[in-house]
């Protein structure tokens, strides 16, 4: 592999007036900048990343934790943090924890050493250890989706609750009252929002929770088709909301394998508007924000940060909205006499 100092035999010149071209520097004449490039596209030279990052004392490289990167939605997430930063000169490199909480502090300390300009989170949730490793960190710092208690940092996340609010009371405004509630882990605070969303919407319309049909779960089609297929296997309920679009695809799924028909006998709603929900079958109305926006508003918000560490910590919460598709449905009078 070529040096700077062959690039600097090669043009005739010293290397470190190659240096000067190469990281701009110092202005070179006309004719010096060409026998540099020549000299470089001739060599097939590539500039020492690390050796240009000691000098400038930034890598331009951004670090992104996510919980699962299989799960559609960080995966539309990335791409957004991913398109901004490479709009605006950065790279990024992406750690998968797979929900594991030691992978997950093992790729935090990695990204750290390779002394990264900045750090986007998106927590899986209800990880303390997590929380304490990022505590005393001082590189700047983005939480994403989720907030981490005692983390001070910036956070861009969606409305939760509301969204979970809007949901509930769109199926409510279609006639249901049976309308059970898949959640995800207890533990993390996502699902404690979006359930609290949901049961404020009831309480509202004046419908005693219905705790027998309020299941757990996890943020996954299986665990959606698995909790579906015991709400429907006596009584089922006229409408499911599920608390986000991988539990809803699973329950299309499992209402599909039992004949009950989406929306005629079951609406069903999810949440966050992922991509796949647009293409399954009936298409699944949700509640939804651009996930790509919502990844480039947090890598903005880091870029900021960058480039003006002093700034008061901020908080972008983003207003959600429903998407309706196919999967819900006025409560028909055929179905409404036997709810």
């Amino acid at each position: 592999m070529a040096t700077i100092k062959d690039v600097a035999a090669l043009a005739g010149i010293s290397y470190t007036t190659v240096s000067h071209v190469v990281n701009k520097t110092r202005p070179v004449s006309e004719e010096v900048r060409l026998k540099v490039e020549a000299a470089i596209e001739r060599l097939d030279y590539v500039p020492s990343a690390v050796a240009r990052s000691l000098k400038a004392k930034t890598t331009a490289t951004i670090g992104l934790l996510v919980p699962n990167s299989l799960n559609p939605y960080f995966a539309e997430l990335a791409r957004g943090i991913e398109d901004y930063c490479e709009r605006n000169g950065y790279c990024v490199i992406l750690c998968n924890s797979d929900d594991n909480p030691d992978k997950q502090r093992s790729y935090l300390r990695v990204l750290l050493e390779k002394r990264i300009d900045g750090l986007i989170v998106a927590s899986a949730g209800g990880d303390v250890g997590l929380a304490q490793g990022l505590t005393n960190v001082r590189t700047p710092m983005v939480i994403v989706d989720r907030g981490l208690d005692g983390v001070d940092a910036d956070l861009v996340r969606i409305d939760h609750e509301l969204g979970a609010y809007l949901a509930t009371r769109h199926l409510l405004e279609l006639g249901h009252r049976d309308i059970a509630f898949i959640g995800g882990p207890a533990d993390t605070s996502v699902a404690q929002m979006r359930l609290a969303g949901y049961c404020r919407a009831l309480k509202e319309a004046g419908i005693e929770l219905p705790v027998e049909r309020m299941l757990e779960s996890d943020f996954t089609s299986t665990g959606g088709y698995q909790a579906a297929a015991r709400l429907l296997e006596h009584q089922p309920p006229s409408a499911i909301f599920a608390a986000n679009d991988m539990i809803g695809i699973g329950v299309l799924r499992a209402a599909a394998e039992r004949n009950v028909r989406v929306p005629g006998e079951l609406s069903v709603i999810g949440f966050d508007d992922i991509q796949m929900s647009r293409y399954v079958y009936p298409a699944l109305t949700t509640v939804g924000q651009s996930i790509l926006q919502l990844g480039e508003m947090a890598a903005e918000v880091l870029l900021r940060r960058i480039a003006t560490p002093g700034l008061a910590t901020d908080q972008r919460i983003v207003t959600p909205s429903i998407v309706l598709r196919e999967s819900t449905a006025p409560l028909s009078g055929t179905f409404a006499q036997y709810r």
